[in-house]
């Protein structure tokens, strides 16, 4: 459990591509998360071309590093045939929390851009990907080897946020 107090976001990479094995434990990972009713509504495009990188880097004011990025992970959720449609945020949170620690385990860095439920940010990302109306932007993910930033431990720790049997 070592990644879940290590795991920062990270913002800034090296220039070297991660490999597509890795890619793949990313998004098993991330397809590995708990869903309502086991829905999986996830979808995953796959960013790698310097050219959409740099349009996607676009998409809200604090997805710049998204440009340098080696690879961003574009998380998506379809409304079609999901059986608890309120639960879909719940699930593709899930599934991008797996994908971040993942990327600790594999000496990545990544960090979570929000996407939805900006209105403005997620028809920016349904145009530059045409995607069909069934189909909902959630968030980017950047992707790549640290550079000069470490996944290591920070206390968040703090007694005075729990609260046992009621709310004093």
């Amino acid at each position: 459990m070592e990644v879940i107090f290590n795991r920062r976001s990270i913002r800034k990479y090296v220039d070297k591509p991660v490999e597509k094995e890795k890619m793949e434990k990313l998004l098993r990972a991330a397809m590995q998360a708990p869903s309502a009713g086991n829905q999986q509504p996830w979808e995953f495009i796959i960013v790698e071309d310097k050219e959409v990188l740099k349009k996607l880097s676009e998409a809200s004011p604090y997805s710049k590093m998204v440009a340098n990025s080696p690879v961003t992970v574009v998380l998506l959720s379809r409304k079609e045939g999901v059986k608890f449609p309120p639960c879909i945020p719940q699930d593709m949170g899930a599934a991008a929390e797996n994908l971040l620690l993942e990327a600790v385990q594999l000496g990545l860095g990544a960090v979570w851009l929000g996407i939805a439920p900006v209105q403005e940010r997620m028809n920016y990302i349904k145009d530059l990907f045409s995607l069909p109306e069934s189909i909902e932007p959630f968030a980017l993910i950047p992707v790549g080897y640290p550079d000069g930033q470490k996944n290591e431990f920070v206390d968040r720790f703090d007694a005075t946020r729990i609260h046992y049997e009621n709310w004093k």
